[in-house]
């Protein structure tokens, strides 16, 4: 048990190299749990270590962790997913996902941007708020994006600002822009 009476999950992890840079890929038995942008060493490190702090467990790399339905497979599928959507053959994701890095109106936010705004697609901050019963909670919405544990599957580069700007993004704006670019909404960089 860990420090708050729960059962320590397992949990994979993979790291993946896309069109916008490495991504870490960790699941549970649960779900895909955790999407992490430019996973380079430290970032990877990092991101393990607080993965490890939040769900009681050490992270294991996918190859090294026991098939036992602990997390190997769907981290397999998530990269099989990822790979396909950066190669442009794949315009959703067909993933379960494990929602326990977040909760409340974040979680209702996220949940309603991956089952409502689909590829090519953009929603506002405001429009979010407001899908969720919140209007007037664009503010809120932006901070629960910057705290999407899920981003690229949990779509949240999808989410832009009302006047037309592309708005903030924790893997920076030029990641953002790549990803809707990809996506059909803006067009493709010119180098």
């Amino acid at each position: 048990m860990d420090s708050h009476g729960q059962y320590g999950r397992r949990v994979v992890w993979a790291v993946v190299d896309t069109g916008i840079g490495p991504l870490l890929l960790a699941a549970t038995r649960e779900g895909l749990v955790n999407v992490v942008f430019h996973a380079t060493d430290t970032v990877r490190d990092s991101a393990l270590e607080r993965l490890a702090s939040r769900l009681g467990t050490e992270p294991a790399e996918l190859g090294s962790a026991p098939a036992d339905g602990s997390g190997s497979a769907l981290v397999a599928e998530a990269i099989r997913q990822v790979e396909a959507y950066f190669a442009g053959q794949r315009h959703s994701f067909e993933l379960p996902l494990d929602w326990s890095l977040t909760a409340g109106f974040n979680r209702d936010v996220l949940r309603e941007l991956a089952a409502g705004v689909p590829f090519g697609t953009v929603v506002g901050y405001g429009d979010l708020a407001g899908r969720v019963g919140q209007p007037g909670g664009a503010q809120a919405v932006g901070t629960a994006m910057g705290a999407n544990p899920l981003p690229v599957v949990v779509p949240c580069h999808r989410v832009v600002e009302r006047d037309g700007g592309i708005g903030g993004f924790g893997g920076g704006l030029e990641t953002k822009r790549r990803l809707l670019a990809l996506e059909g909404v803006l067009p493709e960089p010119l180098f």
